[in-house]
């Protein structure tokens, strides 16, 4: 039995440019002149026995050896294991979340619920796929021939939304899940601009349609969006099962200068403090949520986001970047502005 890989990004960029009303007014019709698309080579399709390849953009996030992409919530190695070229979850464990941050983005993962069958309901092969770090969930499930409440389901947004259709194989066979995230926005005071937005397709069945979440999905009550930075990690959760996880990729939607990584919180926690930048002024930084950094220096202040262990830039008009010395005897920092 083949699983399918959805590519789905033209079908994005058309929805876009149809929500926009009208085409780049910046082109004719027909424009010679006009960029050609981005020459991408279409992945493979996946087998029972066999995952299959990537798109030649994607980010590849497990390839079935390598954890390096994957820490646990605070930043720290993960206890979650690599067995018969799956990812999976030991029980207990605690989630696990990637060290990189996205935000609107196309991802693929095929996951695979325990044999022999234990448990009922949300007992039974439960997991989640959640953006934005840890706030909206997508259920992990196994959903064959297993009542449980509808929100709740395989491919539901958790506690908002049932999938339109339950697509889901049997257990202990490998199930596919292509979504299209669209991060919510906010504005500089923190107000929401737009929601966030999932589409779902399970195992080649379409069943959630550009849905809107209400705000986070936690087990309990539907709070209200809180300022959040757009891109963040992706996460599975543990919820007690050893569900697998294998041939995971993600392929961002838009331009964006850096790559985004949260960092470990220890590490984070090091960089705070304060630096003597000359005779009247000092750099100020302090931790953030959502592995963040405040800079603080000649009157301004800045949030800095990390695009590696030692280098962070900020999320401003204004091209600032900063680099954490720790090797000497005093930890260091050296800020450029528009250099």
């Amino acid at each position: 039995m083949k699983i399918p890989v959805v590519s789905v990004l033209g079908f994005f960029v058309a929805a876009s440019a149809a929500l926009a009303g009208v085409p780049d007014p910046q082109w004719l019709g027909h424009d010679r002149d006009r960029p050609q698309p981005v020459v991408v080579t279409p992945g493979s399709f996946s087998s029972q026995e066999q995952p299959g390849t990537p798109p030649s953009d994607a980010t590849v996030l497990f390839d079935g050896k390598d954890l390096t992409p994957w820490v646990a919530m605070d930043g720290s190695r993960t206890k979650w294991v690599v067995k018969d070229g799956a990812l999976e979850c030991v029980p207990g464990s605690g989630y696990v979340r990637t060290l990189q941050s996205f935000g609107d983005c196309q991802f693929h993962v095929e996951w695979a619920t325990p044999t022999p069958v234990k448990g009922n309901s949300q007992g039974r092969g439960n997991s989640g796929v959640f953006f934005g770090f840890n706030r909206y969930e997508i259920q992990v499930l196994d959903s064959y021939e297993n009542k449980t409440y509808a929100d709740g389901s395989a491919a539901s947004i958790y506690g908002q939304y049932p999938p339109l259709v339950n697509a889901s194989r049997p257990p202990g066979q490998w199930q596919t899940y292509d979504m299209i995230w669209i991060a919510p926005r906010f504005d500089e005071e923190g107000k929401l601009l737009s929601k966030a937005r999932v589409t779902v397709i399970h195992n080649g069945v379409l069943v959630q349609n550009n849905v809107e979440f209400t705000g986070p999905d936690p087990w309990i009550g539907r709070p209200p969006y809180k300022v959040h930075p757009e891109r963040l990690p992706i996460a599975f959760q543990d919820h007690g099962n050893p569900v697998r996880f294998r041939n995971i990729w993600v392929r961002e939607l838009g331009h964006n200068r850096h790559k985004e990584f949260m960092l470990p919180d220890a590490l984070l926690d090091s960089y705070a403090g304060d630096y003597p930048r000359g005779p009247s002024d000092t750099i100020k930084v302090r931790r953030l949520p959502d592995g963040l950094l405040s800079l603080a220096f000649a009157g301004a202040e800045v949030i800095m986001h990390a695009d590696s262990p030692t280098h962070f830039h900020a999320d401003s008009p204004t091209d600032v970047q900063c680099t954490f010395d720790l090797t000497g005897p005093t930890k260091k920092i050296s800020v450029t502005v528009g250099e």
